[in-house]
């Protein structure tokens, strides 16, 4: 195994970058199991500890997946899993965080992962009908059970974070955070840092935009979920394609593809931020972990900012029922 950069998330040490799983069985076409355990296998041999997966993804899929994946290395894994939507062989419209459902959700990870605890457990959505207390409350149990080490919350906003975290302290906050998706810079970012929460940055390359791979969404699968997001919809495709052209020039003066150097201002974002860009391929895996070794001077941070200047990201990064989820 191979030594990477460690960063804190709470109390928890993991590697600087981490591994989003949710594409190898959700969200991007269909599953391809062989490629995607190698995958998982080559980012434990690179030195990759944290591993970020949910119930929801591939109605349970991906957990179990990464527990065949993992089978013998479990002592190198830092596992991150989330629970919330309840419906999830449905539209993912239901959430749940009622201490019931909390308890029930765990022990079906457990057995699908075929493990006996979970590193890091967070809430994948807040339950605006349940107390953030008696979610919380229900996840300390698990702590205090053994099955749970650490807790997480993704996509809360910054009085729900500071409820969450007087009832048990949270380890990490996870988020959506990019060039084009800032908005938790303004509250969020700042709370967690006051209460020494760690926060993990999902999709910042953009959902795979901002590589420049993709011009059009034709190609892509047609359950790819990027097919019906607004931002790769026709005339905002074309205005954010503007800001990944303006990316590559940076990036090829750096002598680094966009992808990296966007990811690489990711993580320039602080020693308590730990990304976890997402794919299935070996070669995306280790292109994305050379973005650990870009450095970036402040004149660098300044020219990246502005190439992609965040009120210019042309539609919203979810549909608007999905963005009811987020910042609750």
């Amino acid at each position: 195994m191979t030594a990477l950069p460690t960063r804190r998330l709470g109390e928890l040490t993991v590697s600087a970058q981490g591994l989003g799983c949710m594409g190898m069985s959700h969200g991007y076409g269909d599953a391809d199991e062989a490629e995607s355990i190698a995958t998982l296998r080559h980012a434990l041999d690179l030195g990759v500890s944290l591993l970020d997966t949910s119930d929801f993804y591939g109605h349970g899929h991906n957990e179990e997946l990464i527990g065949r994946a993992i089978a013998g290395r479990r002592d190198e894994v830092v596992l991150a899993t989330k629970f919330g939507f309840a419906n999830r062989l449905g539209e993912p419209t239901a959430i749940r965080g009622d201490a019931e459902y909390v308890r029930q959700a765990c022990e079906a990870s457990l057995r699908r992962l075929g493990v006996d605890h979970i590193d890091l457990y967070y809430q994948h959505r807040v339950d605006p009908q349940v107390p953030i207390e008696e979610t919380v409350g229900a996840m300390a149990e698990l702590v205090q059970a053994g099955k749970v080490r650490h807790l997480g919350l993704s996509e809360a906003g910054a009085a729900t974070i500071r409820r969450a975290h007087a009832v048990h302290p949270i380890a990490a906050l996870q988020s959506e955070w990019s060039l084009w998706t800032r908005d938790l810079e303004a509250e969020v970012v700042p709370v967690c840092r006051e209460l020494g929460i760690g926060v993990v940055p999902f999709s910042p390359l953009g959902r795979g935009f901002l590589t420049g791979r993709y011009r059009s969404v034709e190609g892509m699968a047609e359950n790819d979920m990027r097919r019906s997001q607004p931002r790769f919809a026709d005339g905002n495709l074309q205005r954010n394609l503007a800001i990944v052209a303006r990316l590559t020039e940076l990036a090829e003066a750096k002598g680094v593809t966009a992808g990296q150097l966007a990811l690489a201002w990711v993580q320039h974002r602080g020693d308590d931020v730990v990304p976890i860009p997402g794919t299935r391929r070996q070669r995306y895996l280790e292109e994305n972990l050379t973005a650990l070794t870009v450095e970036l001077s402040a004149d660098d941070i300044t020219a990246i900012e502005a190439a992609a200047p965040n009120d210019q990201v042309a539609g919203t990064r979810y549909d608007a029922t999905n963005l009811t989820f987020v910042g609750r």
